[in-house]
């Protein structure tokens, strides 16, 4: 059977990020239940990758020290790689599910386009 993948955006729903972006700092403590629920999810078999516009090079010159202050970040606040996550990345993997603060469920056109006024 192959591994289902979950994968969960960083800012907003891992990270508090109560101020928005600032200087790119990892500023705030973890959403309440994050860590729980990534474990359960670790638990439950499924591949945890946690997505992030952090790592795109648009956004950050260097991308390994970026992904080393959310790695520290993420032990800091008691995440584990392998017990609450798999990988971190900005390219956005093949998964069943995607866990976004920004996101919009797509359901046809006509219904999107009240979102764009």
């Amino acid at each position: 059977m192959k591994q289902k993948v979950v994968c969960i955006d960083f800012d907003g729903v891992i990270h508090r990020y109560s101020k928005g972006w600032q200087d790119g700092t990892i500023y705030d403590p973890p959403m309440e239940g994050a860590r729980e629920e990534l474990e359960r999810l670790v638990s439950k078999d499924y591949k945890v990758i946690i997505l992030t516009t952090r790592l795109n090079p648009e956004v950050n010159d260097d991308i390994n020290l970026e992904k080393n202050k959310i790695s520290k970040w993420l032990s800091v606040n008691g995440f584990q790689r392998g017990s609450h996550y798999h990988d971190i990345t900005a390219t956005k993997p093949i998964a069943g599910i995607y866990i976004d603060d920004r996101a919009l469920r797509f359901t046809n056109w006509k219904d999107m386009s009240k979102y764009f006024l």
